[in-house]
């Protein structure tokens, strides 16, 4: 009784985690379309903070997702294939006090932030 229901139990685990990870067909469809997935998007998204802050050392960051793939089309007629990312950053300002969480968003494509502000509410 103990075999098979430890048998049940692993082969159920085993079918989750194999239908959780996508397929070579899939994930290769995901980078055709929308480019590279930015695997380290945290550090791209960091660098960018640094240059954009008063005091970036300050920067407390709340990730609220991974990159999405994502099309867009611009104000000026423009298409932007790549990903965003939404997150909540808290960083000093120059009086030294911290702003509140304020919610950005950034489009990445290549590795690089193509675009990215605070997100209005």
């Amino acid at each position: 009784m103990f075999g098979r229901t430890m048998m049940l139990i692993l082969c159920s685990v085993a079918l989750l985690l194999t239908s959780a990870v996508p397929t070579f067909a899939q994930s290769k469809k995901r980078t055709e379309k929308y480019g590279v997935y930015p695997i380290a998007y945290k550090e791209i998204i960091t660098r960018w903070l640094g240059e954009q802050l008063i005091d970036p050392a300050s920067a407390e960051i709340e990730w609220l997702m991974e990159p999405r793939g994502v099309t867009v089309k611009a104000a000026s007629g423009e298409t932007f294939v790549g990903y965003f990312v939404d997150f909540k950053v808290n960083s000093r300002n120059k009086f030294g006090m911290y702003t509140g969480k304020q919610a950005r968003r950034v489009y990445i494509r290549g590795g690089e932030i193509i675009s990215g502000g605070r997100v209005p509410k």
